[in-house]
């Protein structure tokens, strides 16, 4: 079964190189396309695609307003914005819309390629080119630095404060060792630390160890 998908976008040209790429992929459809977020509504709701590949700023009705509605109408719905915007404004209103991935027009194809399979398994996938300014400015928002990690990376950082090794960790929370490594390299991108004892003294300040 290939993934259907629906192209949004106000520009005729950018919907035809898109198609070119994704049509050309054995395991990816382009069923429909739209020029602005009202006409995106209207078709998603008639060809049900599995993912839609949106834009942001179009006419009579925007990106994000327009993935909020088809995301109340249908939450099976995945949206894939392609924006030429890398302002975390941007990037953080339209994953509160509903949005599972944003990636940028000038990204290469297999990029876009990646983000598409990412989404239609139910994964999300933000591009490099943004992520960092989203985090940026989500730390500005953020008074406790904990709420910066995730449930998971909150466990992982409580039983490297305990003095577990990366192997105790994985068993412990029944992960591959990979796995909770790439958790403590998260951690401390998040927190801005830079080694064990750094993470250790942060824990303990935070109440998060013994």
């Amino acid at each position: 079964m290939s993934t259907k998908i629906l192209l949004v976008d106000d520009h005729t040209i950018v919907r035809q190189g898109l198609k070119l790429i994704l049509s050309a992929q054995t395991d990816l459809e382009v069923v429909g396309e739209a020029a602005n977020g009202r006409e995106a509504i209207d078709l998603a709701g008639k060809i049900k695609p599995d993912i839609v590949v949106m834009d942001v700023a179009m006419p009579e009705l925007n990106g994000i307003e327009a993935t909020r509605r088809m995301v109340a109408a249908n939450s099976r719905i995945k949206i894939l914005v392609l924006s030429m915007h890398k302002e975390a404004v941007y990037v953080r209103e339209i994953l509160r819309a509903g949005a599972r991935g944003y990636i940028l027009k000038d990204a290469i194809d297999t990029e876009l390629l990646s983000a598409v399979r990412s989404v239609a398994k139910g994964d999300g996938y933000i591009s490099p080119a943004v992520s960092g300014a989203l985090l940026n400015d989500y730390r500005k928002d953020v008074t406790d630095p904990v709420d910066l990690l995730s449930n998971r990376e909150r466990e992982v950082l409580q039983l490297i404060a305990e003095g577990k090794t990366n192997k105790e960790i994985a068993n412990k929370l029944n992960l591959s060792v990979y796995t909770v490594d790439s958790h403590r390299g998260k951690i401390m991108e998040k927190l801005n630390l830079h080694n064990t004892g750094e993470l250790v003294r942060f824990a303990l300040k935070h109440g998060l160890g013994d």
